[in-house]
């Protein structure tokens, strides 16, 4: 009969796992889905920002990169936090 300091096998203790461990666990994915929005948002708006520069097309081509940054950073982000569900 077990007793009230022994611990269940494979318990979060005895994998050496604290609640904040637990906790950031949990969140990863949804930490790495917001970091890949914001890192699609900045590169594509980096690069239309450079062929601005480049063409003489300012603020165009920056718009232009803003908004496919966003669209495919919230497609991503989106893909992800539904499949956690």
């Amino acid at each position: 009969m077990p007793g009230p300091g022994d611990r269940e096998r494979g318990s979060p203790e005895e994998k050496g796992l604290s609640n904040l461990g637990l906790a950031y666990q949990k969140a990863a994915p949804y930490i790495a889905a917001s970091t890949s929005l914001v890192a699609a948002v900045g590169v594509f708006t980096g690069v239309g920002i450079w062929l601005d520069r480049k063409f003489a097309t300012t603020p165009w081509l920056t718009l232009l990169g803003v908004v496919i940054g966003m669209t495919g950073g919230f497609i991503s982000f989106f893909r992800t936090v539904l499949a956690k569900r």
